[in-house]
This record gives structure tokens, sequence and C-alpha cells, in this order.
């Protein structure tokens, strides 16, 4: 009904939004400045592709492309892709799910989102002072001796750990404190599961990546030898601390978004999904063990042989509990009102 009051016209003008503890609009301002972050991530990766359409320099030097490249890699991770489906996309519809009126923690709620804004604002003032070049992984030694604005960067990096920790952890907690009555576990929206083992691996794995980027902070600035070994340090513990994150990020994107087409394939299909209870658990399954597996990200670092086979092994164990999950969509398909050609597998 024209004039009918909601969420987006109850109340108006920027404070009633900076300072909302409406779920709802939390996760439309998410929204908004992560694709935003899409945006510049995207004109950045234009930039380098135009670089690299005939030999020699295109549009910038050297310097320059390293730059661009950097910053469209950490803009992509750290404030888009990470960010995108858990905390726009679940903020809004995690309580809806579970008819709750809003997240446990409201206020906390807001803060992860302006944390989310003040790193932003650190690695955007970052670029604008000059730019960091060490690529969206600072691996080091090279980002412990560069010139760039290493220290800014990852500044803005601990603290966007820091609003997606906050996120996790009030999933959490709500999806164990505020579910109605009659609804266990295993009578939770698939979406749901999916976020949750989204917000295990938010909580558990975000802060080593934290620590590591405060001890690149400290190692550059107190001259502490931790990774750089003109100083004592050793670069492949900083491999292991990132990729021990890093790697569960990988999860971060995309098991929210199993649990969108888990929810998508059951009500178009207009049957109950299948194997429904392998499905839930596949999502906390595809979570731990994302855990296990960052080593092979480092296959050439110098690790045994001995490591490599079994970072390997662990590898290809993940194509269990995700073709469980492709095995029950495609089920949950054929026993629809939707008839698949087979053509089109």
């Amino acid at each position: 009904m024209p004039g009918k009051s909601n969420y987006l016209n109850h109340t108006s003008g920027f404070a009633s939004w900076a300072f909302t503890l409406d779920h709802k609009r939390i996760g439309v301002m998410y929204l908004v400045a992560t694709l935003s972050s899409f945006l510049l991530g995207g004109l950045a990766a234009l930039a380098v592709r135009t670089e690299l359409f005939s030999r020699g320099p295109t549009i910038m030097n050297a310097d320059s492309y390293n730059k661009m490249f950097t910053l469209h890699g950490a803009v992509m991770i750290f404030l888009f892709i990470i960010p995108s489906i858990p905390a726009a996309l679940g903020n809004f519809v995690l309580p809806l799910m579970l008819g709750a009126k809003d997240v446990a923690f409201p206020r906390l709620n807001l803060m992860s989102f302006w944390l989310w804004v003040i790193g932003a604002l650190c690695c955007i003032g970052a670029v604008i002072a000059g730019g960091v070049d060490t690529g969206w992984t600072f691996y080091t030694p090279y980002s412990t001796t560069t010139n760039t604005n290493v220290v800014a960067t990852t500044l803005g990096a601990f603290i966007l750990g820091f609003s997606s920790i906050f996120t996790g952890l009030n999933f959490i907690v709500t999806i164990h404190k505020l579910r109605p009555a009659g609804m266990t576990w295993f009578k939770m929206p698939l979406f749901l599961w999916a976020l949750y083992g989204t917000a295990i691996i938010q909580v558990l794995a975000t802060p080593v990546l934290g620590i590591t980027l405060l001890l690149l902070i400290a190692e550059r600035v107190l001259g502490v030898g931790i990774f750089d070994p003109a100083l004592g340090g050793d670069p492949v513990l900083f491999q292991h601390f990132f990729w021990f994150y890093s790697h569960p990020a990988v999860y971060i994107m995309i098991l929210p978004a199993m649990g969108i087409i888990s929810e998508v394939i059951s009500i178009h299909s207009r049957k109950h999904i299948f194997g429904y209870r392998f499905i839930a658990l596949s999502s906390i399954a595809i979570a731990a063990f994302g855990f296990l597996v960052w080593g092979h990200h480092m296959f050439t670092s110098g690790q045994s042989g001995m490591a490599n086979a079994i970072f390997s092994a662990l590898t290809f164990s993940v194509a269990i509990p995700s073709a469980i999950k492709v095995f029950n969509w495609l089920a949950t398909l054929y026993k629809g009102d939707i008839r698949l050609n087979t053509a089109m597998i």
C-alpha cells in the first residue's frame, strides 16, 4: 500500500541510518558499501587489464601497476567478497528465517558495520597517500622492507578483521539463542546452516590473520625480527599464518552461496530438499576441512614431501561434502516439479 511504513521509510535522515539498530537497515548499508567496493575493485581490475593490453607501458608505469594490482586484490577480498553475503544478506535474512525480532546483539551489529567503514577508510587513505605495492597477500620480506604504505593498509585490514569477527559472533549467538520454540537444529533452513559454518570460520580463523598483520606492523615499526630473515625472522612463518586464515576465507565466500542454492532449488522444484541432514552437516564439514588445507598454497615453500602429500589428500577430501551438496541438489530437482534434461548436466 502507498505510504505504508517499512524499514526503509519509518524514519528518515542520515542519523536515523547511521545509528540504526535495525538489522534490515544494517544489511542494506552493508550491501551498498560492499557494492561500492566492488565498483572500486572492478575499476582497478579494468586498469590492470588495460595496462596489459599491449607490450610496454600503456597507461601506467611498473610501480603504479603493482599498486593498482594490490588495490584490486585488497579491495575485492577484504572489502567485498568476505563481507558481502554474510554481512549484507545474512544480516537481512537471518533474523527473518528464525522469526526473531533482530540479531542477538544489535549494537554490536552496528559497531561491526562502522568498523568496516573505518577499516575501509584506512585502506583507501593508504592508496590516496601513495598506495602499497606488496600484493594483497603482503608477503614478507618485501612487505617489511618496501617504502610504500604497508602499515596503514594492514592496519585497515586488521580493523576489518574485527568487523568480520563481530558479525560471526553475532550470528552464532543468534542461531543458538533466538531459535523459536520447536525449531530444532535439524529444522533450521539450510541457509542458516551455511551462515553458521561461515560464522565459525570468521570467529576462529580471522584472529590469526589479525595477529599476523599486527606482528607485521610491529616488525616494520619496532624492528622486531619475526618474518624478515635479515632480522632473524622466518618469511615462511608468515605464509603459514596468512594462509591458515586465507584458505578458510574461501569458504566464507562460498558457503553462504551454497546455502542460497539449497533454498532456491527447494523452492523452485516445489519439493523438500533431498538429504537435508547431509547438506546441513556438509556445511559444517566444509568449514572444518577449510582449517586443515592451508599448506596447499605453499607447495614450493620448502615444506617436506610428506607435508605436501598430506595437504593434497586433505584438499581432495573437501570434494566429498561439496559433492554431497551437489548430489542432493540434483536429486531434489529430479524428484520435484522441475524436470532436468540430462543434456543440461
